[in-house]
């Protein structure tokens, strides 16, 4: 394929992925008011019983249900954008190698539910209580549109985080890096996990930091291990040939 040629079919995957993340959001925008509740429901278990979310705007409930069904779509639609990415890099495979699309599709939704879930039960709930814990000298105004915009940056964020080990396995199979390379690079790894995870992290303090780059780092050494069993699979082929 041309260069031209490559660009035509990462555009035409990259409308696949748009159509189907826009199927997500309509199939779920009706159920955005169920979804509001669920999400808010680590805030108010904090705050004084009858507080509920105060926004400013006439317009700020409906763009609040938009962005919910928007991070809900995400997660529908996930498998089918890892659909559009194996489809896009898949001639670059050999044949045995692109027998893996089913195991890539699934437990790249896996771990990127799996991320969100994390987020959701665990780093998220222990920011909330470690900020309004900060703050439990004020009264708390807390608007809608600002503490969904927190939490989902959160959950994508995690979400995303937790793809970490399929990249890596999928480097390993193209041949792109080696479980040796990954090891000795384990520190440089590290830094770059620590400050991804400080973007996402909402605060400066070390607890919410390593809370977001502990987790990163055992993602990190599973994919090596990952790694390792496809370089090794890459290795007896390579000799039975």
């Amino acid at each position: 394929m041309t260069l031209l040629e490559h660009l035509e079919e990462l555009r035409r995957r990259i409308v696949w992925s748009l159509l189907a993340l826009v199927g997500g959001v309509l199939a779920t925008f009706t159920f955005s008011p169920a979804l509001v509740r669920f999400l808010a429901e680590p805030i108010y278990r904090f705050l004084p019983p009858g507080t509920k979310l105060a926004f400013l705007g006439v317009t700020e409930p409906f763009l609040l249900y938009f962005k919910v069904s928007l991070l809900a779509g995400t997660f529908l639609a996930f498998p089918v954008i890892l659909l559009q990415l194996w489809l896009f890099i898949s001639p670059g495979l050999y044949p045995h190698e692109r027998r893996w699309a089913g195991p890539f599709i699934f437990l790249g939704w896996f771990f990127f539910v799996l991320g969100g879930a994390f987020a959701y039960y665990v780093a998220f709930p222990f920011a909330v209580e470690f900020l309004l814990d900060i703050g439990k000298d004020f009264h708390a105004v807390i608007t809608a549109d600002r503490y969904f915009s927190f939490l989902l940056t959160i959950l994508l964020g995690l979400g995303l985080m937790f793809e970490l080990p399929i990249l890596i396995v999928l480097l390993a199979a193209i041949g792109l890096v080696t479980p040796r390379f990954l090891l000795r690079h384990f520190r440089w790894a590290v830094l770059v996990i620590f400050v991804v995870a400080a973007l996402i992290t909402p605060t400066a303090d070390i607890v919410n930091l390593m809370l977001f780059a502990v987790p990163t780092i055992g993602l990190y050494l599973l994919g090596v291990a990952g790694a390792a069993l496809v370089s090794r699979a890459r290795r007896r082929r390579r000799a039975e040939s």
